[in-house]
């Protein structure tokens, strides 16, 4: 399989052009394992993360610690 083969998904705010990731929430569910990758450039590697790493990367971003651009 492909990472064209997923459907891939990405945040309601990312329509503003920013920098985004795009995520497989069908996979994830199927699978535990997270793909994910630049909305950008969807042809680079994606990387696999575990669900709970993939939680603990959106928890994260919710609290702000990963700072601004």
């Amino acid at each position: 399989m492909t990472t064209t083969d997923f459907p891939w998904a990405k945040s309601s705010y990312s329509d503003n052009g920013g920098n985004c990731v795009e995520w497989a929430p069908a996979h994830a569910s199927a699978t535990g394992i997270v793909p994910v990758r630049d909305s950008k450039t969807p042809t680079t590697p994606i990387l696999n993360l575990s669900a709970t790493a993939f939680s603990a990367f959106v928890a994260g971003v919710k609290t702000g610690g990963f700072g601004s651009a």
